[in-house]
Formats: structure tokens, C-alpha cells, sequence
């Protein structure tokens, strides 16, 4: 299945609601001619990023897409944060179905801050457990290839990340991961982060790339020796200021491998992500978009200080994360220890005082104590945050 979303956020007032219209739209694959599923999964995604558009809360987006779309009504009234569902249009073509939805959202009387800002995250190569499976189509670059898609896709879908590529050489963390060495992971995250300025890492594996023993002729019947492929892929953030975990998530797919298996198939070429195969992976990172956004839209924004000169300080977020002049940050002091069993976990000690923005460039921020009080206890590489 093969789906893409963009969500068209348009400024409509209705004199009769207090909420705003946000026009969102959906495509989506039809399988097995299975018209109502896949428009359905179109409506549910398209609702779904015009919620986190809007800033509805985490929590609260799943509960109202489900909740709204187990009815059949195309023009829905709610008590929750949609006040009103619509279904525009609906257009069939080929195996695809595009759907606009139409929804009135109304504001968030609780919202995140931090959802005003984009987190900065590090994406790193992934790894494949069982380099063997790999060997069918000699499709080792998948690896590199499928973070740089992940990349492009959060690019064009994503809301609330400003990302960061290290895509030459893999790192240890399959390794430390595998052997449950917590405290080198932790380090490994911290080290990589503030090598390249991000708040937030994201690892990755690829579990599982076999091909089934048997044909699969139910898909393509027409055609000989086209074998069910899987797709398995583990997914991992980490916080890189204190190394902790912040999301971890499985997604399993698999599809018909439509290559002969002993030819060499060019991941990066538009063929291979155009097969079944290839689409399967796509749906997946959509999939994966969302799911990071979610987790990300209300994570602590968190800018690391790099200059600190009497009651004033430099931090490095700005414009291109969504910081504007006018800001107030809270501020945090690394107070980190080390346990008996020489396990290091992060502390901080929370600042009286908040700093407003006075400045801001593309990539970093000057700001200024709201009270003028001298900023003593604060070093560079501790935290400015927003909530």
C-alpha cells in the first residue's frame, strides 16, 4: 500500500463555531478491492496530521481519529477536540483512492509549549541484524538508503523535527543494544549528540529481510517464482542530553518480491521503491513519520548553552526551530552522579530564574534574565528548556 498525505492548514473561521477549519488529504492503496478499508486508512491519517497540525495533545489524537471514524457519518458533531468531520471529496483511480477531509478543530485549552518548536534529531544508519538476508538482491546499501527516505519523508510530512544525517559508518549501537549495555548506549547517544548539536537520536534495526520458502502466486498468479518478503524494522530514541530512551517501537510488513533472486536490485532506484516490495517499505516510514511526531510534538524543547556572560546567555536554537524574540526559556543545571555500581545518571537543578529571547539567528539564540539577576550557577553546556 502505497500512501502519502500533505495537510493544508487554511486560517476559515465559522461565525457559528469557535474552532478553526483545517482541509487535510489522504491517498491510499486499494488492496484486494477493498474500497472501504483503504479509504478509511486515508480519512485516518488525513485526520490524524490535521489534529497534530493544530496541536491537539498526544494523548487525545488516536482516542478522536478512532473514535470519530468508527462511525459512519460523514459529517460528524463531537465533544472532544473536533467539533466537526467532513468528508469534501472522494476520488477512485487505477488502485488508489484520494480523500479531503475537512475538520473544525477547536483550540487547545492545554497545550504543550514545546509543540511551538522543532526538535533537532540525529539520524543515524541504520543496521541489519542478519546481513545474510540481505544477500537476495544484494540490497546491503538498504541500510543508508532507508534512513535517507525516512529523512525525505519527514521533510515533506513531518511537523515538529529539523533533522541531521550520519549515513557513512554505523555505529555500536546494535552491539550495546543487543548486549544490554545500558550505560554505553546512554554514552554512545550523548557523545553523538553533541557532536553534532541535535537534541535527539534515533537508531534503528532491520530485523528481518528473509524470503518465504514457498511462491506466492495468490498476489501476482500470473507469474512464476514472486516469493512474500518480510520487512521488520525496530525503532529507537534517545534524549541526547541525558542518553535516556524515548521511544521504541516494532513495525512488521512483508510484500511480494518481484525480482529474480539471483539478480542485484539497485535500492535507490525509482523501480525498486515503485515494486510491492518498495511501497511496503514506503507505508511503513509513513507510518513511522507520524508515529515520531506524535512522540516528539510535546518532548522538551532543549537548547544547550554555549556562552554564558553575566545575566545574559547564548543557546543553540533559532529561527530554523521555530524560536522567536519575545520567548522565555527555563534553565537547568547538570547536577549528574555516579551510583555505587558506577551506573552515571543525569540530574539538573531548575534554575529560579527564566530567560527571555532578545535575539535570534538561524541556529541560536541570545537571551536575558526577565529579572536581571546575574546567572552564577549557570555553565555553558547546561540547558535552556520550554516545556
Amino acid at each position: 500500500m502505497r500512501l502519502s498525505l500533505f495537510c493544508l492548514c487554511c486560517a476559515i473561521y465559522s461565525s457559528a463555531s469557535v474552532g478553526q477549519w483545517y482541509v487535510s488529504q489522504g491517498v491510499a492503496s486499494i488492496v484486494n478491492a477493498d474500497n472501504k478499508t483503504a479509504k478509511t486508512q486515508a480519512m485516518h491519517n488525513a485526520l490524524k496530521k490535521a489534529l497534530l497540525v493544530a496541536g491537539a495533545s498526544v494523548s487525545s489524537v488516536q482516542q478522536v481519529v478512532n473514535g470519530l471514524l468508527t462511525q459512519d457519518e460523514i459529517s460528524i458533531r463531537a465533544s472532544g477536540s473536533v467539533n466537526s468531520l467532513e468528508l469534501v471529496s472522494e476520488h477512485y483511480s487505477d488502485d488508489l483512492v484520494t480523500v479531503t477531509i475537512r475538520a473544525d478543530i477547536f483550540p487547545q485549552e492545554k497545550k504543550c509549549f514545546a509543540a511551538d518548536y522543532k526538535k533537532s534529531m540525529l539520524l543515524t544508519r541504520s543496521n541489519i541484524l542478519h546481513r545474510e538476508q540481505a544477500n537476495i538482491g544484494n540490497i546491503y546499501a538498504i541500510d543508508s538508503t532507508l534512513i535517507q527516505q525516512l529523512a525525505n519523508k519527514i521533510q515533506q510530512q513531518g511537523i515538529y523535527l529539523e533533522t541531521k544525517l550520519a549515513l557513512q559508518t554505523k555505529t555500536e549501537f546494535s552491539r550495546y543494544n543487543q548486549s544490554l549495555q545500558s550505560q554505553s548506549l546512554k554514552n554512545l547517544t550523548m557523545s553523538l549528540a553533541n557532536m553534532t548539536d541535535s537534541q535527539y537520536v534515533l537508531f534503528s534495526e532491520i530485523q528481518d529481510l528473509s524470503l518465504a520458502n514457498d511462491e506466492n502466486n495468490n498476489w501476482q498468479f500470473w507469474q512464476k517464482n514472486v516469493y512474500q518478503r518480510q520487512f521488520n524494522l525496530a525503532l529507537y530514541i534517545h534524549d541526547g542530553t541525558t542518553g535516556e530512551r524515548v521511544l521504541a517501537k516494532h513495525y512488521q510488513s512483508s510484500a511480494p518480491w518481484q525480482f529474480d533472486k539471483r539478480k542485484q536490485v539497485d535500492v535507490t532506484s525509482h523501480n525498486f521503491w515503485q515494486s510491492d516490495y518498495g511501497q511496503s517499505i514506503s507505508l511503513t516510514l509513513d507510518n513511522m513519520v507520524s508515529d515520531i511526531d506524535e512522540n516528539m510534538m510535546c518532548q522538551p524543547t532543549q537548547g544547550r548553552i554555549v556562552q554564558v556572560q553575566g545575566n545574559s546567555l547564548t543557546f543553540n536554537l533559532g529561527k530554523r526551530h521555530g524560536v522567536k524574540i519575545g520567548d522565555e526559556f527555563s534553565l537547568l543545571h547538570f547536577n549528574n552522579f555516579t551510583s555505587d555500581d558506577k551506573r552515571t545518571y543525569s540530574a539538573f537543578n531548575i534554575s529560579p530564574y527564566k530567560v527571555m529571547v532578545t535575539s535570534v539567528s538561524q541556529d541560536s539564540a541570545r537571551a536575558t534574565t526577565t529579572e536581571q539577576h546575574i546567572l552564577d550557577n549557570i555553565q555553558i553546556n547546561d540547558l535552556a528548556v520550554r516545556y
